[in-house]
C-alpha cells in the first residue's frame, strides 16, 4: 500500500513538473512573438517588402532577402528530397546487410547532430573554394543540403519501415517486381511520413544561419538574385546583421522584428503547404 502511494505521488509531482515546464516555455514563446509582433509590425508595409536594402533604416527593403530565401529553397527542396527518399529507399530494400550497411547508417545518424557551422566550413572547403562557385546561391543551397539531408533519410527510412510488411509481399504475390513494388506500394503509403520529415528538415534550413555565414554571404545592397547563379542574401542573414547594428541604432532593431515577421510567415505558409497535401494523401491512402 505505501509503495502504491509512493508511485501515485512521483506521478502526480512528475505531471505538475512537466506541465510547469511546457507552460514556461509556452510563456517564454508567447512573450516573445508578442515583443517581435509588436515591434515590428509598424515597419510592415509594401515599400519594406517590394524595396530593396539600403543604409538608411526608413528606406531598408527586403525584397532581395526574399527572392534569395525563395532561390535557396528552390535549390534545397529538390535535391534533399531525391537524395534523401533514394538514399533511404537503398538502404531499407537493396542494401544487404552486413558492415557496410552499418557503417553508413552510423554515419548518417551521426551526421544529424553535427553542428551546423561544420557544414559551413565544408561548404566554404568544397562549394565556394575547391569547385570555384563563390557566394551563390547554388553553394548556399548545396550547404544547406548537406545539413538537412540526414534528417530526410533518417525519417524516410523510419516511415518505409513502418510499412505493414503484407503490403510488399502481396504485391511480389502478383508478379511485380521489387522496383514495381517500391514505386507503385510502398511509397504511396510512406509518402505522408516521408513528408513529414521534409517538412522539418526545410524548416531547419530555412531558418539557418551559421553556415551562410561561413560561406561568406553578405547583407547589405546586393542585386535582386535572378537565378542560382547570382549573389544573395537570405531573411535570417538580414536578420542577423539588423539585430548586430540595432547597437548603432535602435532603428534595425525595428527592421529584424518586421524580418521576423515575414520570415514567420514564409515558414507558415511552407507548412501549411505541404501539411495539406500529406493530408492528401493520407486521405487518398
Amino acid at each position: 500500500m505505501r509503495g502504491f502511494r509512493f508511485r501515485m505521488i512521483s506521478n502526480q509531482l512528475a505531471r505538475v513538473v512537466f506541465l510547469s515546464a511546457s507552460l514556461f516555455g509556452l510563456l517564454v514563446l508567447g512573450v516573445l512573438l508578442y515583443r517581435v509582433i509588436e515591434q515590428g509590425m509598424g515597419w510592415l508595409s509594401a515599400d519594406f517588402l517590394t524595396g530593396r536594402l539600403s543604409t538608411q533604416p526608413e528606406k531598408a527593403g527586403i525584397k532581395g532577402a526574399i527572392l534569395g530565401t525563395l532561390w535557396l529553397m528552390a535549390v534545397v527542396i529538390p535535391l534533399t528530397t531525391m537524395v534523401g527518399v533514394g538514399t533511404a529507399i537503398y538502404l531499407e530494400m537493396y542494401a544487404k546487410k552486413g558492415k557496410l550497411r552499418g557503417l553508413i547508417q552510423t554515419n548518417i545518424s551521426n551526421l544529424a547532430g553535427v553542428p551546423s557551422i561544420v557544414y559551413g566550413i565544408l561548404g566554404m572547403t568544397v562549394f565556394v573554394r575547391a569547385l570555384d562557385f563563390g557566394n551563390i546561391v547554388l553553394a548556399g543551397g548545396l550547404t544547406m543540403s548537406l545539413l538537412v539531408l540526414p534528417i530526410v533519410i533518417v525519417s524516410s527510412q523510419e516511415a518505409l519501415r513502418a510499412i505493414p510488411g503484407y503490403l510488399g509481399e502481396a504485391s511480389y504475390g502478383l508478379g511485380a517486381t521489387k522496383w514495381q513494388t517500391i514505386r507503385s506500394v510502398l511509397l504511396p503509403v510512406a509518402l505522408p511520413s516521408i513528408l513529414t520529415g521534409s517538412i522539418l528538415a526545410l524548416s531547419r534550413a530555412i531558418g539557418e544561419t551559421a553556415p551562410l555565414v561561413v560561406i561568406g554571404i553578405p547583407a547589405l545592397l546586393l542585386p535582386i538574385p535572378m537565378s542560382i547563379f547570382d549573389k544573395f542574401t537570405v531573411l535570417p542573414m538580414q536578420i542577423y546583421y539588423w539585430t548586430i547594428d540595432s547597437s548603432l541604432l535602435a532603428e534595425y532593431a525595428n527592421l529584424a522584428a518586421a524580418t521576423i515577421i515575414v520570415l514567420l510567415t514564409i515558414l507558415f505558409l511552407l507548412n501549411a503547404s505541404a501539411i495539406v497535401i500529406r493530408n492528401k494523401f493520407e486521405q487518398r491512402f
